[in-house]
This record gives C-alpha cells, structure tokens and sequence, in this order.
C-alpha cells in the first residue's frame, strides 16, 4: 500500500513539474521493447548442429593465420580434456602372437594408456630381410566399422564397381591398407577405437550409440560419460579416444625400429575425424592423409565425433588446416565431401601457398565413388606417403597385393595367456574419476604461491577460461546504438537504448541511469542480476533504494537484459532449460560442439555492453560492476576475461557452484568450469584487480586468496562477513 501511495505520488510530483511520462516507465518501466515485441538477435534463430555448413575463412598473412592456429590449437586441447596435457603414465606394453605372411608379420599388442584401460591392436613389420633398420611408421586410426568391417558377400559388388580389386584383401579393407604399408617398409599400427574388436572396457553401445541420460551416473563423486558431471570435466568419448591416439604415438615411438622423426597417420571416415584431431594437436606426425571427414558439410554423425567447445566457430577443414605446412592429402566422394573442390580444398591451397607450400596439399576427386577408403583412395594415400615419408619406391611398389586372410585367431589380441580386462559401469566410472583426480591435482598444483606461479596459474587457468568463453570486448565501431527513450525522473535521467553487434547480429536492451541531483562523477556501475534490468526496480516499477544510493553517491548506473532475459522472453518468466539441437540423443555435444551455452553468451553481452560503456561519447573514468541475484557467476566471468577494464566488482556467489549442476541444459551449465576450478577459480581471476565477495559465509575461497597474496594485493580482496546484502555490495563500491 505504501508502495503504491510512493508511485502515485511520484506521478503527481511529474505533473507538477511539468516532466514527461511515458507508458513505459510505469507500466512496463524495465521494457526497451514494446510489448510483444523482442530484441533482433540472431541468436533467437534455430542452433547450429553437425549438419551446418562451416567455411574455413583463410587469413590474409603467415603472422595472422599462426595466431589463429594457436587459439584453435587451445580450442582443439581444451575440448578434449587435454589442456594442460595429462601427466603420462607408464605404457607396459605386451607385444605377442607373431604371424608370419608374405612380405610382413602381424603382432598383437595392448597396452595401458591409463592405468587399468588398455588400448588394444595390431603391429605391422615389414618382412624383408633388412635387420636393425631404422624404418618409418603409420598410425591407422580405424573409424566405423571396426578393424575387421568385413564387405563379406558384398566384395564382388565392390569389385565390379571399381573400390575393391581383390576378393580378399578387399573383404577386410582396413586391414589391407596395414599390410601394404608394411609391405612398403613401414611399421603399422592399428588400434580399436573404443567398443570395437577387443577394446571392450567402454561398450560399444555407451560410446557410439548413447541416447538418454543415465541419473545414476551422475553424481559429484560417482559420474559417468556423457553426464553432466563428465561435460563439467570436459571428459568425452572423443577426448579419450584423443588421449589413447596420443599413446599409440608414444607407443610407435619407443619401438626400436621406428625412426620417430618419420610418423605417419592416416584414417578414414570416424578415423578421418581422429587422424584431424591427433594432428591438429601432436607435432609428431610429419605426414597425413584424413580420408572422408575434411568437409565443410556434416561433421561426424557419431557421439564419439563429438565434444563439446570442439567447433565453435570453426570446422573440420580449419581444424585440418592446423596441420599446415606440413603434407597432408585427401578425397573427395560422394558423401558429405562432394564440395570439397570447390568449398574446403580451394581454401587450403590458399593457406599453404600463403606459408610457402602449395604442393604439400591435395584432395583427389572421385565423385563416382560413394563413401569410402578403398582401393583407390588407399592406392592415393600410399603415392603420397612414399614421397612425404620418403620411402624411395618406384611405382611397381606401391600397387596394393592381395594377401592371405588372417584367422579369429591370429587377430585376436586376448587369449588364455592374456584375457579380456574387466569392463563395465564400474570401470566407466573409475575411469572418470581417475581423470577427474589427475586434473584436480594439477589445477591444484598450479595454486599460485608468489608471482612467477601466479603468472603459470593465469597462463593455463585463465587461458582455459578464456577458451571456454572465446570472446573479448568487440571493437565500439562494431556496435550500433539505437535511441528508443529519454525520461527525466527526480534525480535522474533514464535513457533506453537497444544496442547492436552487428557483426555477430546481437542486440542488448539496455537502461541507463544518470543522475542530475548529484553532478556525475564519470564513474559508472554495469549492475548485472539474475533477472536482467528488471533487477534495477523493485515491484512497484520504482527503482530500487540500493541504485538510487549509487545516483546520489554520483554515479550512473547501467543495466541490460542479457540474452534470454526480460525483453528476450516471450512469457516474462525465466528460462529454466536452455535450448538444445532437433537431436532425441541427448548428448551435450550434439548441441555445445557447434553453439555457445547461455551462460557464455551472457558473458558476451556483458563484454559488448562493457565496450559499449567506456568508448561511448560520455567516456566514464571508470567502470565497476556488481553481479547479483544469480548473475555474480556471469559477472565473474566476465571480469576474469577483461581484467583491469572493470576497475572494481562486487560478485555475492550465494554459495553457487558449477558442480552443483544437475543438467547440462541448466541456463548456469559452462562446460569445462569444473575442471578449471569452478567459480573460485573464477574469482581467483579477478586478481590484482579490487574484488568484493559476498556469498562465502564470510570466508575467502583458498584459490582466490592464494591469487591475491601471489600478486602482491592481498588488500585488494574483501569477503563479507555476514550474510550478504546488495546494501553491503554497494556500500563498498561507493567506497572505491
């Protein structure tokens, strides 16, 4: 009631006064947009899935495409649970079962990429005679399908058609290319990808055909693949199918007839995606050839194609390109890669002749061929390894033979001797938790305890953020700035803007207040709240007492609706789910390979209202921001990236943690946060910079603390003692 009597009275006063009102600024006094109506943001469009179409943008110069390499690089490591690269663990390797055919030998091998998971496969040698050569080798990451994908009856089809020539090796094309490169004089490894042949510890159902979430598998302490809890940790099908491509180099490597300075790699279709990945982020391999994934089309169909940050964006050929300058080849078919010699492969050429070479690229078309590595394709990949890897055949040699089949027997790595290791839920979630540990310890290990680690903490710590948000403050001539409203109120000015990034297609609403009872003192505060620029009133449409205390103290006050907030929504009610792909698997990564989590695109808009504030004409002498009400983890964010840009922040955490999540389509979900720290290494970030935290229970989080005293500004962290209020958050930031 007294509320009530407040706003009439405030009307009266207006009219006195002789001050204009407006519908807006009772009625509906948080609206930029009239009602109905929402912001012109391309973000509202349908997401981005793997079947979306993703040029490679080639840059002007060697200088601008290394620093474009090195931020896709990071992307590529982070997404995969790799940065910083986990600590190696002894492989034991077990090298068994000699066979012996004409002009090479088959060995099973296994071993442990981490303790307790063992990758599983077969050894190529050359048999020719030579002793204690030192001889180059080729990883074959297989792809769909198995090592043993068997054409069957299906082979005197492929015959007639040109994709096979021989009955046998023709049945068992992934074999086939093994032999003739080790008839060629190479040592060859191939490996099953997880669930395929022998490597039966992940099932193959829970790797390539996951479609529902399993709650029993996603506990804090007792998680699994595919859950909320493995997204948080950036653990995925595809980050440990990376990780155990990673040993086998390791494995290659060690043998002692392998000359490590020649490595070769090459898969196709799923082991295509895994030889584009393997050599995007491994500087070992000096040759590859990526057979039926190097597109601008579909991206890799399968879970285990999949992680999420992995192709934001950026795609399949850009992340191909990280390997340039050095020798890589491919084809073109009838598949998703039917374009690539006029969308993909034109774009490579242009990067190699900028870095100096064009003839270390190339893509063969063969259009009348479906979706393949075969006969053909493989008689490509041998010609181009024989000259990358210099083998010094002549022609003769390197025409594929056909060969006597191996039995069940003589390729089957587990036997009496050496029996299949357990799998199984249990082993899913030791397998988990074992990462989660070995990262958990060595985030830990990077707590800074004086300026030198406390610069290693914000290379790697801060680095990673950075890559999980993917953003800094756009440029101000990128943004557009549209005047919807100028109200005067008794001590102040309202104003109502829609501000654009053009380049992007995003729109802000956005309310400021400047005040005229007191004069300006060009400090300005960014108030970020869970429930948009609605937070700057209180349920009256009267703007709140803690904003009208900055007002008097001299200072503007700025608040927008970040995406999916207020004037974004349709129904005024808050988003509980954020959107997903058109995809009834319900794998984060189908959605968050390819499209920003809400959580990120808040912290966007707060960068581009940042931008928006200190380059405008009225150029502020400095900016401080407070996160309330559910938006401090925003906040948060936001100042970690931008650092000394916000002179001071306010952030009251009630208590949030991102491990708390119990859905990846929770609007707070970040993949990755947890690995990183969670929301204190967050805050930790906002070090040296003026720092007020509320929501601890009085109490500054060990990370936080140990980053302050490391950078020497200790007194520049404040934890409120009791329980937080905005009064306390303002008091403060009045007080800088």
């Amino acid at each position: 009631m007294i509320l009530h009597t407040a706003r009439n009275m405030q009307r009266v006063l207006f009219v006195l006064l002789g001050l204009s009102i407006t519908t807006n600024v009772f009625a509906q006094a948080d609206r930029v947009y009239d009602s109905g109506e929402r912001p012109n943001d391309a973000r509202l469009q349908e997401l981005k899935d793997l079947n979306g179409y993703f040029p490679f943008e080639v840059p002007t110069s060697q200088p601008a495409w290394e620093k474009r390499a090195a931020e896709l690089r990071q992307q590529v490591l982070v997404a995969t649970g790799l940065w910083p690269m986990p600590h190696k663990t002894p492989l034991d390797p077990v090298i068994h079962g000699n066979v012996q055919r004409d002009g090479f030998t088959v060995e099973k091998v296994f071993f442990e990429s981490v303790p307790g998971h063992f990758v599983s496969g077969l050894l190529f040698r050359p048999d020719d005679g030579k002793l204690n050569v030192k001889r180059p080798a080729v990883l074959c990451p297989h792809g769909h399908g198995g090592r043993l994908q068997d054409h069957g009856s299906n082979i005197k089809k492929l015959i007639e058609s040109g994709d096979e020539k021989y009955p046998d090796s023709g049945r068992f094309p992934k074999l086939a290319r093994c032999v003739h490169l080790a008839r060629m004089g190479c040592v060859v490894f191939i490996f099953d990808m997880l669930g395929y042949v022998d490597s039966q510890q992940i099932s193959y159902d829970l790797a390539h055909r996951f479609g529902k979430q399993r709650p029993e598998f996603d506990q804090p302490d007792k998680f699994g693949l595919f859950s909320t809890q493995a997204e948080l940790r950036l653990q995925s099908v595809m980050g440990l199918q990376t990780w155990n491509s990673i040993r086998c180099l390791d494995f290659l490597e060690q043998l002692p007839d392998v000359d490590g300075k020649r490595i070769a790699v090459t898969g196709g279709s799923g082991g295509g995606t895994q030889t584009i990945l393997l050599c995007a982020i491994d500087p070992r391999p000096i040759a590859a050839f990526p057979n039926g994934m190097v597109s601008t089309s579909m991206q890799g169909g399968c879970t285990c194609e999949n992680c999420t940050l992995l192709r934001i964006g950026t795609g399949n050929v850009e992340l191909a390109a990280l390997f340039a300058p050095k020798p890589q080849a491919m084809t073109a078919a009838n598949d998703w890669t039917k374009e690539m010699m006029t969308k993909g492969y034109p774009q490579l050429q242009q990067l190699y002749e900028t870095l100096g070479a064009k003839q270390n690229v190339y893509c063969r078309e063969m259009l009348h061929f479906n979706h393949n590595y075969n006969y053909v394709s493989r008689a490509t990949m041998y010609d181009w390894f024989n000259t990358h890897i210099q083998l010094g055949l002549d022609e003769s040699a390197l025409e594929e033979r056909d060969y006597k089949l191996l039995t069940l027997e003589e390729q089957t790595v587990w036997n009496d001797e050496y029996p299949q290791p357990e799998g199984g839920e249990e082993h899913e979630r030791a397998l988990m938790q074992y990462f989660a540990n070995q990262s958990d310890k060595q985030i830990e290990q990077l707590t800074p305890t004086d300026k030198n680690s406390w610069k290693e903490y914000q290379k790697i710590v801060r680095g990673a953020f950075r890559t999980l948000v993917h953003r800094d403050p756009p440029n101000f001539a990128d943004l557009k700035r549209e005047k919807v409203s100028k109200v005067a109120q008794p001590g102040y000015l309202l104003f109502k803007d829609k501000v654009r990034l053009q380049s992007k297609g995003e729109e802000l609403p956005v309310i400021s207040l400047v005040p005229t009872k007191t004069k300006w003192n060009r400090n300005v505060v960014i108030w970020v709240d869970g429930s948009g620029k609605k937070g700057l009133f209180d349920d009256s449409d009267m703007i709140k007492k803690e904003v009208l205390r900055l007002l008097e103290a001299g200072m503007s006050v700025v608040s927008a609706d970040l995406f999916q907030q207020g004037d974004f929504l349709s129904n005024d009610q808050p988003h509980q789910q954020q959107q997903v792909v058109k995809n009834s698997r319900e794998a984060a990564a189908f959605t968050f390979a390819y499209n920003d989590s809400l959580f990120v695109h808040r912290v966007h808009d707060l960068l581009t209202l940042l931008t928006w504030i200190r380059e405008n004409e009225r150029q502020p002498q400095k900016v401080y921001l407070i996160g309330v009400n559910g938006a401090g983890p925003v906040a948060a964010a936001a100042r970690a990236t931008v650092g000394d840009q916000i002179d001071a922040a306010a952030i009251d955490t009630q208590g949030f943690r991102f491990a708390s999540l119990k859905s990846y389509r929770d609007p707070d979900f970040l993949p990755g946060a947890v690995k990183y720290g969670d929301l204190p290494a967050l805050l930790a970030l906002n070090a040296p910079h003026p720092l007020w935290i509320g929501g601890e229970k009085g109490s500054t989080p060990q990370p936080v603390a140990e980053s302050y005293s490391a950078s020497g500004n200790s007194e520049n962290v404040t934890s409120y003692e009791p329980q937080a209020t905005i009064d306390e958050a303002v008091n403060w930031l009045i007080s800088q």
